[in-house]
């Protein structure tokens, strides 16, 4: 496998070493510009008269809350989680692990114990929320008598069914006693400052780790219907849950936001404007597709592949960027994540295109649920595939990209970065 920055690293066949590396040194670009040491300090509000409590959940928040350490002046405490893997040595924030992407029992008491840490608070006092990608999961605290197994259920179904992530957080948010706004209605009335790492198209502060802090402009009708659109029969709780109007949540205009403020301190678009800056100085053009794609990550792998192809006739020297969050409807039984299951569709579609090479990546260091980032394709991985005797169009069916990838030696594996700004994907054309 190939190990980025590892010693000992299997080299790439000969020929695609050097685009090997550009491409990887595009990602790392694109994942030191979210870096939180680096762009946390500067969103930092000035000390409250009275006391910091630091909450937060996502696979940064054990980073973001050491950059808080590293930064703040005053008194601080407080808890974050994050998931399992993904801490760091911290001082006077608290450090939990939990389960991502089905959430578990230690997910459910650290969400319990943030609450118990803003109750009671004045407005004299501050909540720093932090907040990234996995703070759905990783923030759960089951609403009335919706049981965790309820919730875990539900959850798996939803990552099943190929869902977009706003979509998975309308549901998430409505059977959350914290998600939703509803950590900002107990933390109120002190002030609360969100700092946020955007994992989501359009960086909407209600979809990153299901808006707890912030007003919730779905409804639990709108949940209702995600469930219906992806038949998916919840457990009898979650139904009673959902038909209750007791147990909206709280809506733009409610009194509990009132000293709540947002702040997005690292996007997809810095990682993707990061990345172009690297091709460009290396002397390559950038067509830039945006960083909110979505759809079924294979059929985008096949448009690219189209797309790239037909630059391929007209210019050389191009890198193709673009970031989003592609989804996978679960049809198989392989192993696989959305950013490999892209790369062999695009693989697919290329067909052996002479001179074009691509990377696709989870900012985050995993891919779904492997101990991949994702992986690169090369203009002979399909020759190389087949001669092995693999078979790629089997292998895609069967949601088994990750199986195929592995076998070339092709897998990127980087281990936690410790942030989160979605998928990163590059296709480069090279020069003739």
């Amino acid at each position: 496998m190939t190990r980025d920055g590892h010693p000992g690293a299997v080299p790439a066949p000969p020929g695609g070493i050097e685009a090997d590396q550009f491409l990887r040194d595009m990602f790392k670009a694109a994942v030191a510009a979210a870096d939180p040491a680096v762009c946390l300090p500067p969103a930092l509000p000035a000390p409250p008269a009275g006391r910091t409590v630091v909450v937060g959940a996502g696979k940064a928040a054990a980073s973001m809350a050491r950059a808080l350490e590293t930064a703040w002046t005053g008194a601080l405490s407080g808890l974050v989680v994050t998931r399992y893997g993904h801490a760091v040595d911290t001082a006077r924030v608290e450090v939990v692990e939990a389960a991502h992407p089905v959430p578990d029992d230690a997910g459910r008491a650290a969400a319990g114990r943030i609450i118990d840490l803003v109750q009671g608070l004045s407005a004299d006092d501050l909540v720093l929320a932090l907040l990234s990608g996995g703070g759905s999961a990783l923030l759960t605290l089951p609403a009335g008598n919706v049981g965790l197994d309820d919730k875990q259920a539900v959850n798996r179904a939803l990552l099943k069914s190929g869902a977009p992530i706003d979509e998975m957080n309308t549901v998430r948010k409505h059977l959350s006693a914290i998600k939703g706004g509803r950590l900002a209605a107990a933390a109120a009335p002190a002030r609360i400052v969100s700092l946020m790492i955007s994992d989501v198209p359009g960086d909407d502060p209600s979809v990153i780790a299901s808006g707890p802090t912030v007003p919730d402009p779905t409804t639990q009708a709108d949940a209702l219907a995600v469930l219906a659109r992806y038949r998916i029969t919840p457990p009898d709780s979650v139904t009673r849950h959902l038909t209750d109007p007791a147990n909206e949540t709280p809506k733009p205009g409610d009194a509990c936001f009132a000293a709540a403020e947002t702040v997005m301190i690292a996007r997809p678009a810095q990682s993707l404007d990061a990345a172009a800056e690297v091709a460009r100085v290396a002397g390559h053009e950038v067509l830039m597709l945006g960083d909110d794609l979505e759809g079924e990550a294979r059929k985008i792998g096949r448009a690219h592949a189209e797309l790239a192809r037909a630059e391929a006739g007209k210019r050389r020297g191009l890198v193709i960027l673009s970031g989003g969050e592609t989804t996978v409807t679960v049809r198989g039984h392989g192993r696989g994540g959305r950013n490999v299951e892209y790369l062999l569709g695009l693989a697919l579609g290329l067909d052996g295109a002479d001179g074009i090479s691509a990377i696709a990546c989870d900012t985050d260091g995993i891919d779904g649920t492997e101990d991949n980032a994702g992986a690169i394709i090369r203009p002979d991985s399909l020759a190389r595939a087949y001669g092995a005797g693999l078979e790629p169009e089997a292998m895609l069916a069967d949601n088994d990209a990750y199986s195929l990838f592995a076998a070339l030696d092709d897998l990127l594996i980087t281990g936690p970065t410790l942030t989160n700004v979605n998928d990163f994907r590059a296709i480069f054309i090279a020069p003739s």
